[in-house]
């Protein structure tokens, strides 16, 4: 009888014991570096934000991060590489709206979007329009009567198809019934550097990556996205300021990781992630480029998400821009 009742307790060790072990590595992550996928290259916003903060949690979490650029297809290819990974916590995405966007606009993706799941929202930021001064343009105004008397013949650069930026951009079109036609760029960078040199006069671009080439007079805001004017530009109206209220949408970036990922770890991403953003050092750094600090919980990270993937859906449908 004992002999059975050793057999039978030994069978329960061993069902139960890969969940104890998925447990115990949980509670013990993260045992070595952690790879931080940027779906876009070196130089936008998204991936200044990504080498802000991972050195500073990464000694929150006692591991080194390691970016790792994947840019292309307007962010859905890094955000596979990421839903593709095993939710052990050691592959992360740092993302943005194209996360919410491609299910809208793509009619094909490398990824299921439920493949992924929110961890840590960081930050918003505002977008700004901005022109090269070349253009001689000075205000929205201007741009939407030379864009009505000129249809298709005035460029706009933005980071890609599927991009806020990008959507941002139709929008405006859509609520203007101005006319300007898209250049995409593989990144955020690239754009503002065209833009910078002339290539293309006009980008919809985050503000904290326009912003050194406003303040050096390479670049002219004409109008920003926020809810109200900012600091940095007193004088540059909101897009509610010029009687375009629904285009007033800010950009997002957060931390996000493969679906059904352990709940010790993701509480210790999300703690991590609210203590790095609390450095002084940080927080002056992201309120100086005009971006917000929010350090949200999973779950109102999730239901921004939903809530952004209903306003980028309508302008799709809007603007008829599904992709292939």
């Amino acid at each position: 009888m004992q002999r059975r009742n050793w057999i039978a307790a030994a069978a329960a060790l061993v069902a139960i014991s890969p969940f104890l072990g998925n447990t115990a590595s949980a509670q013990a992550w993260p045992t070595r570096p952690i790879k931080l996928v940027v779906p876009f290259p070196p130089g936008g916003l998204i991936d200044n934000m990504a080498r802000l903060v991972a050195p500073k949690l990464a000694l929150e979490l006692g591991q080194p991060i390691v970016i790792d650029n994947k840019p292309g297809a307007g962010g859905n290819l890094g955000a596979a590489e990421a839903a593709r990974a095993a939710a052990d916590g050691y592959t992360l995405l740092m993302a943005s709206p194209p996360l919410t966007i491609s299910p809208a606009l793509y009619s094909k993706l490398p990824y299921k979007p439920e493949q992924i799941a929110p961890v840590a929202l960081l930050g918003r930021v505002p977008n700004v329009l901005v022109v090269n001064p070349a253009a001689g343009i000075n205000s929205l105004a201007e741009l939407t009567a030379l864009a009505q008397s000129k249809p298709g013949q005035l460029n706009y650069a933005s980071n890609g198809q599927g991009t806020s930026l990008h959507l941002s951009a139709e929008l405006y079109k859509s609520q203007s019934g101005a006319f300007v036609t898209h250049i995409p760029y593989r990144g955020a960078g690239p754009a503002l550097n065209d833009t910078v040199a002339g290539q293309v006069p006009i980008i919809f671009d985050n503000l904290p990556s326009a912003l050194p080439f406003i303040q050096s007079g390479r670049l002219v805001p004409i109008v920003v996205a926020a809810p109200q004017r900012l600091s940095q530009l007193p004088n540059v109206p909101t897009f509610k300021d010029v009687g375009l209220e629904p285009v007033n949408r800010m950009a997002y970036y957060g931390i996000l990781g493969p679906k059904n990922l352990p709940k010790e770890v993701v509480d210790k991403i999300s703690a991590g992630v609210k203590k790095a953003l609390q450095e002084p050092g940080v927080t002056k750094r992201i309120n100086d480029t005009g971006s917000l600090v929010v350090a949200n919980t999973p779950e109102e990270f999730t239901a921004q998400i939903k809530a952004e993937f209903e306003v980028y859906k309508k302008v799709v449908d809007q603007q008829k821009l599904k992709l292939d």
